[in-house]
């Protein structure tokens, strides 16, 4: 059915009012120019004729008293009018007449001012006007009429003409907004179909692409809503595609080296307490990799931290931060890193997650530890200032890695990102500053960044003094 669809119905919201609105706008114009305009100006034209008619005849007494004499008069004066003449006496009687059509006279005494009416004669099958006009004696009685019929048939000519234009006029408008209401549907019939489509294309794994921005503002919203949607699918299966093969990649190297350990100590590599315990030892670091990445697969499921799940309470935040630094520094000297820190003793105590917040931390640093080549330097810093929302403490961990270009500082926060500076190294999934960031989130605080192409990057933790996390 044709009103079950969008284009039906807006075809329809146009059409219906107009076949509403024409029929009454066109007996109403009709009327209006039938009645009012032709044929009250075709009235009042006879009427003028009538007024001329009676001033030549109320100073000639003889024709009201002789009616051979009104018959001489009409027949001298009508064919110059076109139109039957009566000269009628103060009774109604006709007098003298040019042409009796048949129509019944006045039958009512003469009254002092002139009558006209309009109407429909059975006889003539036409529009008939008819007009008497009284004529006023030197004593000011009325001593006669003079009544004027005319058939009106040029006016009613006219008016049936006005009558066809005015119904082609209003059958053209309606013919053109039945036209222009097709149009619009369409118009707007057209981009909805191809969001349509493109969902359902969507939904079967089919379409991924932009639609181009058209039709109204509406419309264009619904456009851009569609291809926002598509924009984050997209992403998300990039990311998908990423984490698979990241998953991949730092899941299957451990496993690998556990697999070739396992089938020394099977050889007999076992044999060897000292080969044994290295194989054991190193199997151990592989185990502790593993399940690094798997807390951060478990995290990374999790984005954002519910306050619920810190464990906050009051903490020392210079003794935490030592202990936190204290492996990390072994880690950077055994790779050849200076390492150098600056940390005051008078830092106040956090209400905070020490778990979670060694975690964040931790992974700065191992990310400073890892992009920093021997004989870099690894720098720790910390320090309490006042801003705007408090008081602050702050934590700093700068390297001199290879550094970030702006482009990359862009997207360093998003999850399995890694810039072409961080290709260099082959371990991680690109979780660690994802999850330090929403760890630091979750506190009510600040993960910023600052680097530069060959100067390093330096990432700084601000966290309130007083802190209410996130709920």
């Amino acid at each position: 059915m044709i009103l079950n669809t969008l284009r039906g119905r807006l075809i329809a919201s146009h059409i219906i009012p107009m076949l509403v609105t024409v029929p009454i706008m066109g007996i109403a114009l009709i009327y209006g120019l039938g009645n009012q305009v032709v044929l009250d100006e075709a009235s009042r034209q006879l009427t003028r004729q009538a007024v001329l008619v009676a001033e030549l005849v109320k100073d000639r007494p003889d024709i009201w008293q002789d009616p051979t004499t009104a018959q001489r008069f009409v027949d001298h004066v009508n064919p110059g009018m076109g139109m039957n003449l009566e000269l009628l006496d103060a009774s109604g009687r006709v007098l003298a007449s040019s042409d009796l059509t048949g129509e019944d006279t006045l039958s009512q005494s003469m009254q002092a001012t002139p009558v006209a009416r309009t109407h429909y004669s059975e006889r003539l099958q036409t529009m008939v006007a008819d007009v008497i006009v009284p004529v006023i004696g030197p004593n000011q009685h009325v001593i006669g009429a003079v009544r004027l019929t005319d058939q009106l048939a040029s006016s009613y000519g006219t008016y049936q003409r006005v009558r066809y234009l005015v119904v082609a006029i209003l059958l053209t408008g309606f013919l053109l907004s039945a036209a222009l209401g097709w149009v619009l549907a369409l118009d707007l019939q057209r981009p909805l179909q191809q969001v349509t489509q493109a969902v359902l294309e969507l939904s079967d794994g089919q379409r991924l692409q932009a639609l181009p921005h058209q039709g109204i503002r509406d419309i264009a919203l619904l456009t851009e809503a569609f291809n926002t949607l598509s924009e984050r699918l997209r992403a998300s299966e990039r990311n998908r595609h990423q984490l698979l093969a990241n998953v991949t990649h730092e899941l299957g190297r451990p496993l690998g080296a556990l697999h070739s350990a396992v089938q020394a100590l099977l050889n007999g590599a076992d044999k060897d307490v000292q080969f044994r315990r290295e194989l054991l030892s190193g199997m151990d670091e592989e185990l502790q990799s593993l399940r690094r990445h798997l807390k951060d697969l478990t995290l990374l499921d999790r984005r954002s931290v519910p306050s619920s799940e810190l464990k906050c309470h009051p903490t020392e935040f210079c003794s935490w931060l030592l202990a936190v630094l204290a492996p990390r520094h072994v880690l950077a000297l055994d790779k050849g890193i200076d390492w150098e820190m600056h940390i005051p003793t008078n830092l106040p105590t956090l209400n905070m997650d020490p778990v979670r917040m060694g975690q964040a931390l931790g992974n700065l640093l191992h990310n400073a530890i890892q992009y920093t080549p021997p004989g870099g330097k690894i720098i720790v810093s910390a320090g309490v200032q006042e801003d705007t929302a408090g008081t602050i403490v702050w934590v700093r961990v700068s390297d001199s890695g290879p550094g970030m270009t702006p482009e990359e500082q862009q997207h360093v926060f998003e999850p399995f990102f890694r810039g072409n500076s961080l290709s260099c190294s082959p371990q991680g999934m690109g979780l660690g500053l994802t999850i330090a960031r929403d760890l630091v989130t979750a506190h009510g605080g600040h993960l910023t960044l600052e680097s530069a192409p060959g100067a390093g990057s330096s990432f700084t933790i601000r966290l309130p003094v007083q802190i209410e996390p996130y709920p």
